[in-house]
């Protein structure tokens, strides 16, 4: 089954980011195809490289890096959602003038047409948050 997967909630929040991403792991575990994980909203903090959890916190920025990057996952924060909440990319930091870019890893920044393709493509669409 094909998944495509909307996380709204930002990591400190709730535990909702939490369960989103051992939903995605349950999922590749078994087998199964996840087209894309959107990050929208609140979701996009997910997407932070500097934040930095306490050390007895699991730091959700990081193991979404990893899932990524292990599974080859397409992690999209969503553009307007960032720019509102001060999340750029490199190229956005530039074009602003601003000194440093603040996404991490695995991330990509794109707009709700990726989103669209994604909720299309997939047998489900599943929303956290």
């Amino acid at each position: 089954m094909k998944f495509s997967i909307q996380v709204n909630t930002s990591p400190y929040e709730s535990q909702i980011s939490q369960i989103a991403l051992q939903f995605v792991k349950a999922a590749l575990e078994e087998g199964h195809e996840i087209i894309r994980v959107f990050f929208y909203h609140e979701g996009i903090f997910n997407a932070f490289k500097h934040a930095t959890p306490l050390d007895d916190e699991l730091n959700l920025t990081k193991e979404w890096s990893e899932l990524a990057e292990l599974y080859k996952l397409d992690l999209v924060v969503c553009i307007a959602a960032g720019q509102r909440r001060g999340l750029l990319s490199s190229y956005e930091a530039y074009r602003q003038n601003k000194t440093d870019d603040d996404l991490a890893k695995g991330f990509r920044i794109s707009g709700l047409g990726q989103w669209v393709e994604a909720t299309l493509i997939a047998d489900r669409f599943i929303v956290f948050g």
